[in-house]
């Protein structure tokens, strides 16, 4: 299973290309880069155990830039917030489509979808932040709009492979319809609780901690 975070993607984004410009350096990056640089160090800074707010004079100091640098880049601090939930979005849903093509059990893909939250979560303490709408306080209220909306498609992803495993025979055979809404419900709830709890003890306690007895207990009839 992938662990995509900021820094990979900014690594891979920062990959001289073959020809005159190979072995060379470049003293300053692509206007890309550059943006994805910030994103980055946005999400570090996120990672925070005393859960501060960043400011973008915090940001652009953490950089090496002044805060119009940051400007020229974003039109605000709440578009770089867009921009880490954009990269969640694409990264999450991106990952619960290869679980699914690779799973034709549909309790497989829950549990492919649920290991995959609690890993992301993991590998992106400060990503962690912004989908408990923690980092997102006393930010642009469309924000937390946006990242509710991210969640309920995770819901509902979780709900079509509940729904398939109703199909595929066994105990879930026997499931209701308005059950399989209640668990997947329930499902969620596991999740956010432990990102809370991840979050809560400074990235200390992991959420994949006892993961797969977890799973287990969830997801037996």
């Amino acid at each position: 299973m992938s662990d995509m975070t900021m820094r990979d993607s900014l690594e891979q984004a920062e990959v001289v290309d073959n020809g005159a410009d190979t072995g060379k350096v470049r003293k300053r990056p692509r206007p890309g880069e550059r943006r994805l640089q910030i994103l980055q160090v946005l999400a570090e800074m996120l990672q925070n155990p005393k859960g501060e707010r960043v400011t973008t004079a915090a940001l652009a100091a953490k950089i090496q830039v002044s805060e119009a640098a940051l400007y020229r880049h974003f039109a605000s601090k709440a578009q770089m917030f867009e921009g880490l939930i954009s990269f969640i979005e694409q990264t999450v849903f991106g990952l619960i489509n290869q679980i699914n093509q690779k799973e034709e059990s549909g309790l497989a893909q829950a549990r492919g979808i649920l290991q995959m939250l609690l890993f992301f979560a993991e590998k992106n303490p400060g990503m962690t932040r912004v989908l408990l709408s923690d980092a997102l306080l006393q930010e642009d209220d469309r924000l937390q709009e946006r990242i509710t909306q991210v969640l309920d498609r995770v819901e509902v992803s979780l709900k079509q492979a509940l729904r398939i495993a109703q199909t595929q025979g066994g105990a879930w055979e026997n499931v209701g319809q308005d059950e399989v809404s209640v668990r997947a419900a329930m499902l969620m709830s596991f999740i956010l609780g432990r990102w809370h709890r991840f979050a809560r003890s400074g990235f200390k306690k992991l959420p994949t901690e006892a993961s797969d007895i977890s799973l287990r207990i969830l997801l037996s009839e």
